[in-house]
């Protein structure tokens, strides 16, 4: 977080105001992430070039007054490039990734008895 405005490579994520932080006139304190660090990223106003929207909300408590507290959900353009390409197949984890694992519904523990012994017959004390 950084008060005043996202350094140049950021995009907004959030606003607030904090004058007990940020002291040296403008009071906004911003919550700012690196463009184009993930795939799928929330930013308040539009979508930072390189990314595509893929859905809006107006969302004021996050993104304050400005574009009327819009927020943008943006997808990175080149998402698809970092897909497995379906032509190799791929590895599925589990199990390929865990070594050997158990047969599905086996478990690891042993199964429990299905019948339960009967209980002791009560002593007699007299």
């Amino acid at each position: 977080m950084v008060c005043g405005t996202c350094p140049s490579g950021y995009a907004l994520t959030g606003v607030t105001t904090a004058p007990g932080i940020c002291k040296d006139g403008d009071p906004t304190l911003v919550q700012c992430i690196p463009v184009g660090s993930i795939n799928l990223l929330s930013v308040c106003g539009a979508c930072p070039d390189g990314y595509r929207q893929v859905g809006s909300s107006s969302v004021p408590a996050r993104c304050g007054t400005a574009d009327g507290g819009h927020m943008s959900q943006c997808q990175l353009e080149t998402f698809e490039s970092h897909l497995p390409d379906p032509s190799k197949g791929g590895v599925l984890c589990p199990p390929n990734c865990a070594g050997s694992m158990p047969t599905p519904g086996q478990g690891t523990l042993q199964s429990p008895p299905k019948h339960l012994p009967a209980p002791p017959a009560p002593k007699d004390e007299k």
